[in-house]
């Protein structure tokens, strides 16, 4: 099974902002307030979230500072982009900071993105399948992500009640 980068359930809002602040200054950033509140943001959402609803979330926030912001926390290991179908990122909080090791669903209409929790012995098969594949290249795998890209139900149920699709 391949290694996995250390996970700790930081449970509470202020265990999040101190190991965000600490990989920040890894990276020789500050914790700035705007960065305190994207992590506020992200940390509370039930899911990846879009720019237009971190925007719409940031108080104010410009969607050129949230960008230069999320672009640093992204470098810092604090925050995880998933790339989509449709014109927007999705954005979360890394998983070793949440202790919420999940995948994505990710649909390649709307972009929409739901997280999955593979059962243990799923997750225990993909992480063999996955070192079965690295080891003959020498390469060791800390950690993997799986995104499955496919359609939602929403999109299915829309595309077969529209006519001439």
């Amino acid at each position: 099974m391949p290694a996995r980068a250390q996970q700790t359930d930081h449970g509470s809002a202020d265990e999040i902002a101190l190991a965000a602040r600490t990989r920040l200054e890894a990276v020789a950033q500050r914790f700035t307030a705007r960065r305190r509140a994207l992590v506020g943001i992200l940390s509370s959402s039930d899911g990846p979230l879009s720019m237009p609803e971190l925007v719409a979330l940031g108080d104010g926030l410009a969607q050129s500072s949230l960008y230069r912001n999320l672009a640093v926390l992204e470098q810092a290991g604090v925050v995880r982009r998933i790339v989509t179908h449709d014109e927007f990122a999705r954005f979360e909080l890394a998983e070793d900071l949440t202790g919420h090791h999940h995948h994505h669903l990710v649909c390649s209409e709307c972009g929409s993105v739901i997280d999955v929790t593979l059962p243990e012995e799923l997750e225990r098969r993909v992480e063999r399948a996955l070192r079965d594949v690295a080891e003959p290249h020498g390469f060791v795998g800390a950690t993997h992500r799986l995104d499955l890209m496919g359609r939602c139900a929403d999109c299915r149920r829309q595309s077969l009640g529209a006519p001439g699709r």
